[in-house]
């Protein structure tokens, strides 16, 4: 949920359910393999950081994943994906379920990603960005062999710093100029999202990732957005002066990150513009999905090698994808 200001200025609604799951459950929600499921939609950025994490961890046994559709209504996301449109282990038919079995009463956004406790069927958290970070820190036990430390300690004042001018002027820039409800709002949220852009290929021309020399959460943080910029954001947000393909670093970079394991292959371009151009009907009334962007171009050479750094640090690059979470054929470039 959130909601567009007298003035015009689009607000997300950050009233997220902040219960944890932690190592020593200190918030009645313990680390347990297979307790949990982790709810998500291939269309959201949102959810697919947790997507990401989870792959690059390792943590599809311990962490079991349920895929909505890419669309919803104005009650929630549905498991119309599922055999009968119900998920297989909650026996729900949307999201909205798990949330009413938290809080009867719950009035907030009914959102991915979303930690459901399998044996009550709640929802016990929404609170995207602390997701993944638990998922780096509490969940240590249940990482695969050679999973990268994403959240090193050394690092973390710089990451949390970088990781929130991207939230500000990227990640929820790009919905600031896409909903805003005046010329003014719309232009300060496009000179915001551009400048920060300019900024960002700046520390990045002469750095491979964003903070250190391997993948952390920053890179998974900004890449969510960068790789539906030019499916949804140039066109359907109107964040268009430029493409991300006419942006030579960023776009290098964003195709590094896509050809890296557990970044591209995890990406579903086709449910990404099922759900911004068909859902947003106040912005795209027809709900007419575009044919393009050409996806081929995310597998052109990118040279970021060249810069150094090392992906996965001390660690190796996730196993494939298993067959029952890949992506289908025809909604990525990397399909076989």
């Amino acid at each position: 949920m959130s909601y567009v200001s007298p003035g015009g200025e689009y607000s997300r609604d950050i009233r997220y359910l902040t219960t944890r799951v932690t190592a020593d459950g200190r918030d009645g929600f313990p680390v347990e393999p297979g307790r949990y499921r982790l709810v998500v939609s291939r269309a959201c950025p949102w959810a697919s950081r947790a997507v990401i994490v989870r792959r690059l961890l390792g943590l599809e046994r311990a962490l079991p994943m349920a895929i909505a559709g890419p669309t919803h209504d104005e009650r929630s996301w549905r498991f119309d994906l599922d055999p009968g449109g119900r998920d297989p282990v909650l026996g729900i038919e949307r999201l909205q379920e798990a949330y009413l079995a938290r809080d009867p009463g719950y009035d907030r956004g009914i959102t991915v990603p979303a930690i459901v406790d399998v044996p009550t069927g709640m929802v016990v958290t929404n609170d995207f960005p602390q997701i993944t970070i638990d998922m780096s820190l509490e969940w240590t036990p249940y990482h695969r062999d050679g999973a990268p430390a994403l959240y090193p300690p050394e690092l973390r004042s710089e990451m949390d710093a970088v990781n929130e001018v991207i939230y500000k002027d990227v990640n929820n820039g790009v919905y600031r100029a896409g909903f805003a409800g005046s010329q003014k709002s719309y232009a300060e949220a496009y000179e915001r999202l551009f400048a920060q852009l300019d900024r960002l290929a700046e520390r990045l021309e002469g750095s491979r990732y964003l903070v250190g020399d391997t993948i952390t959460e920053a890179d998974v943080r900004l890449f969510t957005t960068l790789v539906r910029f030019d499916a949804v954001y140039h066109g359907h947000f109107k964040c268009n002066r430029r493409k991300l393909s006419e942006m030579p670093v960023l776009w290098a970079y964003a195709r590094d990150l896509f050809q890296t394991p557990g970044f591209g292959d995890t990406v579903d371009f086709d449910h990404i513009k099922q759900h911004y151009y068909r859902v947003h009907r106040d912005i795209n009334p027809t709900g007419i999905v575009p044919v393009g962007p050409d996806l081929s171009r995310w597998l052109d050479p990118h040279d970021r090698a060249a810069l150094g750094g090392r992906p996965f640090g001390d660690g190796t690059p996730p196993l494939p994808t298993a067959p029952e979470e890949a992506v289908p054929a025809g909604h990525t470039p990397l399909s076989p």
